[in-house]
């Protein structure tokens, strides 16, 4: 329970607090997008990093070298846990948006500070908003943001499960060019989702894979790129389940 009272607290005071830091980024942006992005990275990934801490999350990391650092990429992983954006996120070598779901942004402030990390607002249930939202996705990728996406849509329950990969993901990556770095995260729901509202300690293994580049696919692995990557994570997955 204290671990829980601990993240909430400090969560509702950071947001708070952080108020004038949002309009001091506002100002910044207009005078230069890359500082914005720069500080505006450093500022979440250190409450990203108290939030971890708070939690009691250890996490090992594998194949961090396979993340290219002089391009944007598109992050492809299996969704197990909110913890999934805090633990991936601290790790980002850019600016990196995430895509979530399109009531996020109704939430005050912490909205304000994913619009500021390039995030971007999916509504999976209107296809002609979504196409839009895909589209953006890929503009930020040409202009140097890389994008994170879970194509499973929503988080699987089952243990050891994974749920259907949506291909639409997979178009940024086809029509910006940019490599995909498939991300398998195992034990996250040991945080909070397994024993929800509780937060518990727990040890998380993440393993970035190989880049992907669509155009180096055969034809075959092409015409089904989300079961393609969806096989890379699921080996390691199943490969790093006894490390956890």
């Amino acid at each position: 329970m204290i671990r829980l009272l601990l993240v909430v607290l400090f969560v509702v005071l950071f947001l708070i607090f952080s108020i004038p830091l949002l309009i001091v980024e506002y100002f910044l942006g207009k005078w230069n997008m890359e500082a914005k992005n720069k500080s505006s990275l450093a500022i979440v990934n250190w409450a990203f990093r108290c939030v971890l801490f708070l939690s009691g999350v250890s996490v090992t990391v594998i194949g961090k070298e396979n993340v290219p650092q002089d391009e944007a990429v598109l992050y492809i992983g299996n969704h197990r846990s909110y913890f999934d954006i805090i633990m991936t996120y601290v790790r980002v070598p850019r600016p990196t948006g995430y895509i979530a779901k399109i009531g996020m942004v109704k939430v005050p402030l912490l909205s304000n500070w994913m619009k500021n990390l390039h995030c971007l607002f999916l509504d999976r249930n209107d296809i002609k908003q979504g196409m839009k939202t895909i589209l953006t996705a890929v503009e930020k990728v040409k202009s140097g943001i890389s994008i994170c996406i879970f194509p499973e849509g929503s988080r699987s329950k089952e243990p050891d499960a994974f749920l259907p990969f949506h291909g639409g993901s997979f178009k940024i990556a086809e029509k910006s060019g940019c490599p995909i770095v498939p991300i398998s995260i195992n034990n996250a729901d040991q945080i909070w989702e397994a024993h929800f509202p509780w937060i518990k300690k727990a040890h998380v293994v993440i393993e970035y894979g190989t880049p992907i580049y669509i155009k180096d696919l055969d034809k075959e692995q092409k015409r089904h790129i989300d079961d393609t990557v969806l096989s890379v994570i699921k080996t390691m997955y199943f490969k790093n389940k006894s490390a956890v």
